[in-house]
């Protein structure tokens, strides 16, 4: 298998030429605040369009579950939609729970034979999870899914919004 590189970027993950990006959205899926709102402005009407279809199959994504639709007019293919955690104070599962988020993305993406992803830093925002404990089950998750699965993924890239994420993430890779 094929060493998948993971990268760190500090910037705009709507601006990311990967297969696709990963939305920190809502359990709605209609769009929000934060990367979500600029996911869905960025990326046009076609977004929100799949994701209605896909509530009306499914309902909404429950936290840490992830759904995948077109990437609209996004440099990305594609936007695989998940649902971070609200951050309780870290023992009502938010760990577990923000660990599947990146989990189910990459399977998402494995599924389609993407080669390439980009994650926001999921949770960190309005959700209030600590950046640094974030961080940690980001990095320890994706690692653990590439290990565990035989991946087409050749490139994973953490699009951190700041240079305080960045360097998080730095240290720890």
């Amino acid at each position: 298998m094929a060493e998948t590189k993971i990268e760190i970027q500090q910037g705009d993950i709507t601006k990311v030429e990967t297969d696709a990006i990963v939305n920190a959205a809502n359990s709605s899926l209609l769009g929000g605040g934060g990367v979500d709102g600029a996911i869905h402005r960025a990326g046009g009407p076609a977004i929100l369009e799949e994701c209605k279809q896909i509530r009306a199959r499914q309902g909404g994504c429950p936290t840490g579950e992830a759904v995948i639709t077109t990437g609209g007019k996004l440099p990305a293919r594609y936007v695989i939609h998940t649902v971070g955690p609200v951050w309780h104070g870290g023992d009502k599962d938010e760990p577990e729970q923000l660990a599947n988020c990146y989990k189910n993305s990459l399977r998402i993406a494995s599924d389609k034979q993407l080669q390439s992803i980009a994650f926001p830093n999921i949770s960190t925002g309005v959700y209030g999870y600590p950046k640094d404990k974030a961080a940690q089950v980001a990095v320890k998750a994706v690692k653990d899914y590439l290990q565990q699965h035989d991946s087409s993924l050749q490139q994973v890239v953490f699009v951190c919004f700041d240079a305080e994420n960045r360097k998080l993430y730095e240290e720890m890779l």
